[in-house]
């Protein structure tokens, strides 16, 4: 078989995100992908969401051409309902596949540590994780690892707080650091791939001062983040 005609049935890629009403973090999802189909021209790349924007996943399987195979790689930092219910049952209904979610991962790691540099993080500061939280304890695990990772990098303690559904709160966690250390700075690393009501929740959470999110609207797109779509679909497609 030709390589062409390898590159022809190769399965669709599905970069399937939460979905956000904010524009900024709509744009910023939207340059995700574009990188991700710009780098690799010779595959079929579709955005989807499973929740708040359009179109959903089942709309996005159903506009594929009959026969078509699929690989859907969610733009999500961590595993949880979404990933192992949601996806799982409309893939199981569909025949897609499902990759795994993008961290964690030692790249996201390094690209929350570049955005704490960009806001001058110093020896001095604490630094809490800003996770979005999941009921699935999956999810935590893997924030709370992410964070556990992000602390060796730094060579600094690391904590994590969740924005929602899961403990400590990110306020909490906040707070409870600031009375450790009183007198020092609490920098809020945010772990969010973009712009959205809960980077503004981060940001109102009582932090010194708030990284922006791995992705932003204006910045270019990470490589790292292109990266490991990339790497989640070859996984899931071998």
């Amino acid at each position: 078989m030709t390589s062409a005609a390898t590159q022809v049935l190769a399965p669709d890629l599905l970069a399937i995100s939460h979905g956000t009403s904010s524009s900024a973090g709509q744009a910023a999802v939207a340059a995700l992908v574009a990188a991700v189909a710009g780098s690799r021209p010779e595959l079929a790349v579709h955005e989807g969401f499973v929740d708040v924007q359009q179109p959903d996943v089942p709309t996005v399987l159903g506009a594929l051409g009959e026969g078509r195979r699929s690989v859907i790689v969610p733009l999500l930092l961590s595993a949880g309902y979404h990933v192992h219910v949601d996806l799982a049952e409309v893939a199981h209904a569909s025949g897609a596949t499902v990759a795994a979610a993008l961290g964690p991962d030692e790249r996201l790691v390094r690209l929350v540590a570049r955005r704490l540099a960009e806001v001058g993080l110093t020896r001095d500061d604490i630094v809490v994780l800003a996770a979005a939280g999941s009921s699935d304890a999956r999810a935590v695990a893997d924030c709370v690892e992410t964070a556990s990772r992000l602390g060796g990098l730094l060579d600094l303690p690391v904590s994590v707080g969740f924005i929602s559904a899961a403990l400590p709160r990110l306020a909490d966690e906040i707070a409870t650091a600031r009375a450790a250390r009183p007198g020092r700075r609490v920098v809020v690393a945010s772990y969010l791939l973009a712009p959205g009501y809960f980077a503004g929740l981060a940001a109102r959470a009582g932090g010194d001062v708030t990284t922006a999110p791995l992705l932003t609207p204006d910045g270019p797109v990470p490589a790292e983040l292109v990266d490991i779509v990339l790497e989640r679909y070859a996984e899931a497609h071998r």
